[in-house]
């Protein structure tokens, strides 16, 4: 199993991101899926989170500006993310936790990071 993150890059204060995190390989169902972010100097924080039924919850400072979505088909899940502040300025990491077979246990995977700067 593989998770692919892209979409980061430099955006002005008040600008739009989508980012993407692709799953690969042998995957039965995605159960959970998130985004988490690292700040420099800072510990890496939760952004969002959905669960397979749909729920979907996410960090007060976020909350009204990102969106977090999934696309069955294309085993992909997004962080849309609007009013981008540079407090929002982090290496943003995808995170699902998923089976691989049916009766499989959940097992959770991470994807590389991709960079995200909100500055003018």
């Amino acid at each position: 199993v593989q998770l692919q993150a892209s979409g980061g890059g430099l955006v002005q204060p008040g600008g739009s991101l989508r980012l993407s995190c692709t799953v690969s390989g042998s995957v039965f169902s995605l159960n959970t899926m998130a985004w988490y972010r690292q700040a420099p100097g800072n510990q890496r924080e939760w952004v969002a989170a959905m669960v397979s039924g749909g729920a979907s919850n996410y960090v007060d400072s976020v909350k009204g500006r990102f969106t977090i979505s999934r696309d069955n088909a294309k085993n992909t899940f997004y962080l849309q993310m609007n009013s981008l502040k540079p407090e929002d300025t982090a290496v943003y990491s995808c995170n699902v936790g998923l089976r691989r077979t049916v009766g499989s246990r959940v097992t959770e995977y991470w994807g590389q990071g991709t960079l995200v700067t909100v500055s003018s």
